[in-house]
């Protein structure tokens, strides 16, 4: 239960990174209230998560899940490059989350 709950953190990283551009600077309300309440979310769930969890292990795999998915986002939404590196370096950042949960 807990990988599931560090899961749906994640998921919220992804939320409110992404969120960080449509409040353009923290300039439009609903964009900023959205991101600020993934903000907590995904730290309240990450909190949770860390009871069972290794700390280390949950972090990283949080942080990972949110920079795999910010990553895929960007290039999806605002046409960022998806150069041949940048998959490569996702790719190596899915490895090591895996690698994470085996270990765990």
């Amino acid at each position: 239960m807990a990988w599931i709950i560090l899961f749906f953190a994640g998921i919220l990283e992804i939320g409110w990174a992404i969120g960080l551009k449509y409040t353009e600077g923290f300039t439009k309300l609903v964009p900023t209230i959205l991101t600020a309440g993934s903000m907590v979310a995904s730290v309240v769930l990450l909190g949770i998560a860390v009871r069972t969890l290794p700390l280390g292990t949950a972090y990283a795999v949080w942080t990972g899940i949110g920079t795999v998915g910010t990553v895929i986002l960007g290039i999806v939404l605002f046409a960022e490059p998806a150069t041949a590196i940048r998959l490569g370096c996702i790719s190596l950042i899915i490895a090591g989350i895996a690698g994470l949960k085996l270990a765990a």
